[in-house]
């Protein structure tokens, strides 16, 4: 085949590919029943090992057998008795507190971005707030968290002041990171907050040694007590990299306190999930290395929860890690430089209907957990947090010159700092002798 006819042929191979694409997500936008992913309401359970017919299990695949059936499906319902439900009413305002937080602040990070008080990528979280509540108010304090460049909103969720996190994205010295990490590398040791990483997949390796670091001090330090775990979040577009495959691997060999949570909100900027991967229900991966694989609908926080128990209390209990594949929905653009116009009308509209935050709601009140004037109060304080965050992060200084340096070298003194204290380069000879060279 001559180099011409190659090309053409790769192209007639694209333009299927994504006539293809673009034909399921409108059908699916229009008819969510119709497939069994996108949208999905299957089952709450741990998805087993399929084993062939005739074939003995290996004791991996036992193993993610036996623990197919420990989330049970609860359906919440309209008139729900308090016998049944899911929550309680501290619960309940908690969850809803806490992503009304991540969605008010998300929202004010768009109008300080667009008023030129933050700089360089801001990818905001609108819209995936139940993985974030669902997930991390389980959590200790002790237990680690990592993220991605989307990461503010762990952050809030993980217990860093608001204050903290808006100055660090207004690149102040009161922020959480001092002002050095800004949007995409929050990072905070207080609250066990390890990052934030721009790169896709980076983080899951530091997660992984996370939970190392956890069995290693029970196991082999003999600390008493030590039962954290860790809990790594990343995106659809990070499930076909090497990585993410090496640490499964990994923590399903040492069986590591860890929970790989993916955050699948259909698109890896502005690569559809559907054309990126051979099979995209991503939660197969898990069961392939012997641990449960679990899909769950990311846009409801109490379904979120309950997986999110079960894999926390599995990971606590020693008995290794769980993936868990959350098929949930940004509401805006990747980041606020993109102007979101790939995404169909119908499928952006599809998921705004599913609102989680509005979802949770309804629960409580129609579930007579609280009151409306009580959620209301709830918005009124979150307004207020906010807007004392911006107040604050606008009125914090700017980091002091000598802060350059710092966390560069291991002996600033050796390299960045003369004898006189002075920065060598700031000396007019510092550079003398590069043009020859």
């Amino acid at each position: 085949m001559s180099a011409a006819s190659l090309s053409s042929a790769i192209n007639a191979i694209r333009s299927s590919s994504f006539a293809h694409d673009r034909s399921a997500l409108a059908s699916n936008a229009s008819h969510p029943s119709s497939s069994a992913f996108l949208g999905s309401t299957a089952r709450l359970r741990f998805n087993p090992i399929s084993s062939s017919a005739g074939r003995p299990r290996s004791s991996a695949a036992v193993a993610a057998v036996a623990a197919s059936n420990v989330v049970k499906e609860k359906q919440p319902k309209s008139s729900v008795s308090g016998s049944n439900l899911l929550i309680t009413k501290e619960e309940g305002l908690e969850l809803y507190e806490d992503m009304v937080l991540g969605r008010a602040f998300e929202d004010m990070c768009a109008q300080m971005y667009y008023r030129g008080k933050m700089f360089g990528f801001v990818h905001l979280y609108n819209g995936q707030e139940a993985v974030s509540t669902g997930f991390i108010k389980l959590l200790k304090q002790e237990d680690s968290v990592v993220s991605t460049y989307r990461d503010h909103v762990h952050a809030l969720s993980k217990g860093v002041p608001a204050r903290q996190v808006m100055s660090e994205l207004f690149g102040k010295e009161t922020g959480c990171c001092r002002g050095q990490g800004g949007s995409m590398h929050m990072f905070s040791k207080e609250h066990n907050l390890i990052g934030g990483f721009a790169f896709i997949g980076e983080g899951i390796p530091i997660a992984t040694g996370a939970a190392f670091t956890s069995k290693y001090k029970r196991e082999v330090l003999k600390e008493e007590g030590c039962d954290h775990v860790t809990v790594a979040f990343f995106g659809d577009g990070t499930c076909n990299n090497g990585q993410f495959f090496e640490c499964l691997n990994m923590a399903q060999l040492w069986k590591l306190p860890i929970i790989f949570v993916v955050e699948n909100n259909l698109w890896a900027i502005g690569m559809s999930h559907l054309r990126a991967t051979s099979d995209p229900q991503i939660w197969k991966k898990g069961p392939a290395f012997g641990m449960p694989g679990v899909h769950v609908d990311g846009m409801d926080v109490l379904k979120v929860r309950e997986v999110a128990k079960e894999a926390v209390g599995r990971a606590r209990r020693g008995e290794g890690p769980t993936l868990v594949e959350c098929e949930t929905y940004r509401f805006r653009g990747h980041s606020l430089a993109d102007p979101d116009e790939l995404r169909e009308p119908a499928e952006k509209a599809k998921y705004a209907a599913r609102d989680p935050i509005a979802a949770l709601k309804k629960y409580i009140i129609e579930s007579k957990l609280a009151s409306e004037a009580e959620l209301k109060a709830i918005d009124k304080k979150i307004d207020e947090v906010v807007e004392d965050a911006v107040e604050f992060a606008d009125a914090s200084p700017q980091p002091p010159r000598s802060q350059l340096l710092e966390n560069v070298f291991a002996d600033p003194k050796g390299f960045g700092i003369g004898p006189d204290g002075r920065y060598r380069c700031e000396d007019p000879n510092f550079t003398a002798g590069t043009a020859k060279v």
